[in-house]
C-alpha cells in the first residue's frame, strides 16, 4: 500500500458501539452469563479530559464527525471519529502532540467539510469512567462496558452539564453479544441514548446541518418518496437531475477521506462520482442554465485527472503483478508520487471552491423551462440524444485515420450514454436499466482494448531499460498476453454492438 503522509495516522479501526442513558442511581447489572462470556474482569477507573475541535459553525458535528484531544485512559491522544454505518464509526488516532494544534494528517481527512476554516476548541468533557471488560475463554476482550459520569461545557463560559451514560463497545465478540449486553442494561433500567456521541448531546440544537447538506437530502428524498402511478414518479425533469447530482456530491464527500487514506478502490469510486457529475451536466445541459454549469466542466475535468493519475498507476501495478521487480518498484514510486500530488490538490483552494460551487448548484439550481417539465415526457429524448452521440462515434471507427482515437472517443460517449440512462432509472425503470447495461458492455469492451494498449506501451518502455535476459523474457510474455487480450476485445466490439438495441421509448 502506498506510503503517504495522510496514511501515517498512528492507529485506525472500526468502532462498533451502542450508547445508553442512565439515571444517577442506576446500578450496573451483573454481566456474567452472557453468551460466550467466560469471565468478567475487575472494574478499572479512569479520569478522562477531552477537548473537542470544530469550525465556528460546527461543520464536523453536523456531519456526525468528532475530533478530540483526550488525556487519561489507555488511548490518550487525538481521536477522529467518522460515521461508518449504524452503531459504527471509523476511528483514527494520532499522538497527543500540542494541545491546540490539530495534527495535519487528521485535519486533512475532514478538509472537504472544513474547506479552509479554522479548527478551534468548541467543548470540553470531563469523564470519570468505570470500565468492565467481558472476556472469552482465551482471555480475549469480547465487549467493553464503560460506565461514564460526564461533565461537559460547550465553550469556556458555558454552565456545565452533567449526565451519566453507558457505552458498550464490541471487541472480538460477535454482534449478537453486543445486543445481549444491551438487553441486560435495558432490563436494569438504562435506555438507548438519543444522541450517538457525547459531543452531540452537549451541543444539542446548536448543531444544524448546512444548507447544502439539507438541500442534498431534500433532492434525493424527493425522488425516493415519489408516488408511482404506473408510468413513473410524478416529478419534474429538474428534480430527477438534481437528485442524481446530489447523490454524486455525497459520494465525492464520502470517498474524499478514504481516498486520502488510500483505502481499497476509494480513489476509483471518487473519480467515478466526479465523472458522473461532469457527464450529467453535459447530457442534461438543456435542463440547467449553461451560464452556471459550464464553468464547472473544466474544474471537474481537472479533479478527475488528479484522481486518474493515481488510479492509472494502481491499475497498472495490479495488472503487472508478475512483472520483474524493477517494473513494480518503478510503478510503486510513481503511485506514491501521484498520491502526494493528489493529496496536495485536495488541500488546494481550487478543490474547495469546486465543492462550494457544487453546493450552490444544489441549493440554488438554475433550472430552465425544460427542467420544469414532467420527467416522464422529457427524459426519453435526452437519453436518446446521448445514445445517438455514442452511435455516431462508433460509426467513425472503420473510416477513421486513427481508429484507436475513434475507439477512445466511442468509449467516452458510451460512458456518457450509460450515466445519462442511469440518471433516469427512477423514472423510466426497466427500459433505462437495459440501456445502462448495454452502454456499460460497450464501455467495458472498449476499455479492455484501451487498457491493453496502454499496458503494452509501458511494457515496451520497460523492456528498453533492462539487459537481463530473464527480465526481458518475462516482459515479452506479458506483452504477448496483453496484445492477445487487446486483440480479443477489439474483435469482440462488433458483436457486442450488434447485441445492443438502443432506446425504444
Amino acid at each position: 500500500m502506498p506510503d503517504i503522509e495522510e496514511q501515517s495516522v498512528a492507529d485506525r479501526h472500526l468502532e462498533v458501539e451502542q450508547k445508553y442513558d442512565a439515571a444517577a442511581d442506576f446500578v450496573l447489572p451483573e454481566l456474567d452469563g452472557l453468551p460466550g462470556v467466560a469471565s468478567v474482569a475487575e472494574p478499572e477507573v479512569h479520569e478522562l479530559h477531552a477537548g473537542y475541535f470544530d469550525t465556528a459553525d460546527l461543520r464536523l458535528a453536523a456531519q456526525g464527525i468528532t475530533l478530540r484531544r483526550r488525556r487519561g485512559g489507555s488511548d490518550a491522544g487525538w481521536h477522529l471519529k467518522m460515521p461508518a454505518g449504524p452503531d459504527s464509526r471509523h476511528e483514527l488516532r494520532a499522538p497527543l502532540g500540542r494541545p491546540r494544534v490539530v495534527p495535519a494528517r487528521l485535519a486533512a481527512l475532514v478538509a472537504a467539510y472544513t474547506r479552509g476554516e479554522e479548527l478551534r476548541p468548541v467543548a470540553t468533557l470531563e469523564t470519570r469512567r468505570t470500565v468492565v471488560r467481558l472476556l472469552g475463554a482465551d482471555g480475549s476482550m469480547l465487549v467493553e462496558v464503560a460506565d461514564d459520569l460526564v461533565t461537559g461545557r460547550a465553550g469556556t463560559d458555558a454552565e456545565p452539564e452533567r449526565w451519566r451514560e453507558i457505552e458498550v463497545e464490541l471487541g472480538s465478540g460477535p454482534p449478537a453479544l453486543l445486543k445481549a449486553a444491551g438487553k441486560r442494561l435495558r432490563k436494569g433500567g438504562a435506555r438507548r441514548a438519543t444522541s450517538s456521541s457525547k459531543l452531540g448531546r452537549l451541543l444539542g440544537d446548536a448543531v444544524v446541518p448546512s444548507q447544502a447538506a439539507a438541500a442534498r437530502v431534500v433532492a434525493r428524498s424527493r425522488i425516493a418518496d415519489a408516488t408511482w402511478n404506473g408510468k413513473g414518479p410524478a416529478v419534474t425533469t429538474g428534480e430527477v437531475v438534481l437528485a442524481y447530482l446530489a447523490a454524486q456530491v455525497d459520494a465525492v464527500l464520502a470517498f474524499d477521506p478514504k481516498a486520502r487514506l488510500a483505502e481499497d478502490d476509494a480513489v476509483h469510486r471518487m473519480r467515478v462520482a466526479v465523472r458522473r457529475l461532469r457527464s450529467a451536466l453535459r447530457s442534461y445541459r438543456p435542463v440547467l442554465d449553461v451560464a452556471r454549469t459550464s464553468p464547472l466542466g473544466p474544474e471537474l475535468r481537472w479533479l478527475a485527472a488528479v484522481l486518474g493519475e493515481v488510479r492509472d498507476r494502481e491499475v497498472l501495478r495490479m495488472r503487472f503483478a508478475e512483472a520483474p521487480a524493477f517494473v513494480l518498484e518503478d510503478l510503486e514510486r510513481q503511485e506514491r508520487s501521484a498520491y502526494r500530488r493528489m493529496n496536495a490538490s485536495l488541500k488546494d483552494g481550487r478543490y474547495f471552491a469546486l465543492l462550494d460551487e457544487l453546493d450552490r448548484l444544489i441549493v440554488d439550481p438554475p433550472l430552465t423551462l425544460a427542467g420544469e417539465r414532467k420527467a416522464r415526457k422529457e427524459l426519453p429524448g435526452l437519453v436518446t440524444r446521448a445514445w445517438a452521440r455514442m452511435a455516431k462515434e462508433y460509426s467513425t471507427i472503420k473510416s477513421a485515420n486513427d481508429p484507436d482515437l475513434a475507439r477512445h472517443e466511442t468509449r467516452k460517449a458510451a460512458k456518457r450514454a450509460r450515466y445519462a440512462a442511469e440518471l433516469t432509472v427512477p423514472v423510466l425503470g426497466v427500459e433505462a436499466k437495459r440501456l445502462v447495461k448495454d452502454a456499460k458492455r460497450i464501455q467495458e469492451v472498449l476499455g479492455g482494448y484501451q487498457d491493453g494498449v496502454i499496458a503494452m506501451e509501458h511494457l515496451e518502455a520497460a523492456s528498453r531499460r533492462t539487459q537481463v535476459p530473464a527480465e526481458a523474457f518475462t516482459l515479452g510474455v506479458l506483452y504477448g498476453r496483453e496484445e492477445c487480450e487487446a486483440e480479443a476485445a477489439r474483435e469482440l466490439l462488433p458483436t457486442t454492438w450488434s447485441q445492443t438495441l438502443g432506446p425504444s421509448f
